[in-house]
């Protein structure tokens, strides 16, 4: 997890990140200005039902002015632990409660404008208890058998990377059963 950059002067602060204007130096020692993203770190679930399909989202996008299929992920609340983070989003997102969750890998989201760190976890022996979707939030379960996700990342029918990356990494071989 990175922590929020506090270089620069502060340009934009929202509910979820802030945009700092950072001075860089060049190499032949001058500056450039750069605009960063500040953002306190994310979680992504990759949760695997007992007949190892996985739950996947239906989540209508802004940015992307679509509906994406995706795997659930939030955004921290520091000072939440990561793992934290990543069961609450799960119930929030899915109605499903892990009682079993792994570190598969992190990774930076968008490095060259943004801090975002992301964290992904496996998450396993679900129970299905509810969703508690916040106010604005339109979002639709459905559970994925693997074969099916292969072919949804190869057709571009999944266009979220993060997903494309958690589920590449998962059909490799990664989370234990």
């Amino acid at each position: 997890m990175t922590e929020r950059n506090q270089e620069g002067r502060l340009a934009f602060s929202g509910r979820q990140f802030d945009v700092r204007i950072v001075e860089v130096a060049t190499r032949g020692g001058g500056t450039v200005r750069r605009d960063v993203v500040v953002h306190p770190g994310a979680v992504l679930i990759l949760a695997v039902a007992d007949d190892r399909r996985i739950v996947m989202i239906r989540n209508r996008r802004v940015g992307a002015g679509r509906t994406l299929w995706e795997l659930p992920a939030g955004t921290m609340e520091p000072p939440e632990p990561a793992d934290q983070c990543a069961l609450r989003e799960l119930r929030e997102e899915t109605g499903y409660q892990a009682a079993r969750l792994e570190r598969l890998t992190g990774f930076f989201t968008s490095p060259g404008f943004c801090s975002e760190w992301m964290e992904v976890f496996c998450a396993h022996d679900l129970t299905h208890v509810g969703q508690a979707l916040e106010d604005g939030e339109d979002i639709t379960v459905e559970l994925v058998a693997p074969d099916r996700l292969r072919e949804m990342m190869f057709s571009g029918e999944i266009a979220d990377a993060k997903t494309i990356a958690a589920l590449g990494l998962y059909l490799l071989g990664g989370c234990a059963s």
